[in-house]
């Protein structure tokens, strides 16, 4: 296994809140895989303001030259740098028209976040393009949840005749937090204090990823928008079920094997009530 793939391996064991710290640290360890690193490893969205506009937009590895990021609203670099790649005229319309299309698509489902899209050509033909999509959950008090989400979608696009071929990788990262007010109780061991407090947080977090390529038809450039915006939406729909039903639910699981909800009498009487109709049964 060589270090890069080593490197990727243990990022998939650590802990998915401290991807930052981990990928910085893992950086300083082999500079000289800090590219190889950064471009293989998803990071919690950035989010920042374009000064020429005052819109919000988000910043990753897609829009990044050095230290400066390209906003997808004023198509400049904060801090300026003159040699940051930016989509040929044709693609950067068809980019404002997918950051308008996509603003509306967040504004549906999120009702709130920040949005950005980022296009550029690929050297062997057809384009590609990553849709960024961020949430937060600001707590209104201490005690209330918290958390995020973070949606990466890279596509890639190649016209073929009256059709077009897509390959869409999606990647979603969800934190959240929950906390419960401090608890108080004495002790009856005397080792131990009178009194103790207990602050209740518990933190849930990960990622998914998941792949799909298909043909769609192209009357004209927009036709791209709605194809990608058809795809990423079926996508986030499907993955989203799959956090609810599938991670959410062996959570639930796991917690009631752990820790019955019933008391020890309740459940003495059930298995009273089974061994009566067993009796029944074999008469």
């Amino acid at each position: 296994m060589d270090i890069v793939s080593s490197m990727l391996d243990l990022m998939r064991r650590l802990p998915p809140t401290k991807i930052e710290e981990n990928v910085d640290a893992l950086m300083q360890i082999s500079p000289d895989y800090a590219d190889d690193l950064s471009g293989n490893v998803d990071q919690p969205l950035k989010l920042r303001v374009d000064k020429a506009t005052g819109k919000e937009y988000l910043a990753c590895v897609y829009n990044q030259d050095g230290e400066s990021y390209r906003s997808p609203w004023s198509n400049e670099y904060d801090p300026p740098s003159e040699d940051g790649p930016v989509p040929p005229p044709k693609l950067r319309k068809l980019e404002i028209a997918a950051n308008e299309a996509f603003d509306t698509y967040r504004e549906m489902y999120f009702e709130g976040g920040v949005s950005s899209v980022f296009l550029w050509d690929l050297e062997e033909g057809g384009f590609a393009g990553v849709v960024l999509l961020k949430k937060f959950l600001t707590p209104a008090s201490p005690l209330e949840p918290s958390g995020s989400w973070d949606s990466i979608h890279v596509f890639e696009t190649v016209e073929r005749g009256r059709q077009a071929h897509y390959k869409l990788t999606s990647t979603i990262m969800l934190q959240l937090i929950t906390r419960r007010e401090s608890t108080e109780g004495s002790s009856s061991d005397a080792r131990e204090p009178a009194t103790w407090k207990h602050d209740g947080e518990i933190s849930l977090s990960g990622s998914m990823t998941r792949q799909t390529e298909q043909d769609h038809p192209v009357q004209d450039t927009i036709s791209h928008v709605q194809n990608v915006g058809k795809m990423v939406e079926d996508m986030e729909i499907k993955m989203r079920n799959l956090l609810q039903e599938v991670y959410f639910g062996k959570t639930r699981d796991v917690v009631h094997d752990l820790r019955s909800l019933d008391d020890l009498e309740k459940a003495r009487k059930q298995r009273e009530l089974q061994k009566e109709l067993v009796g029944f049964i074999k008469r």
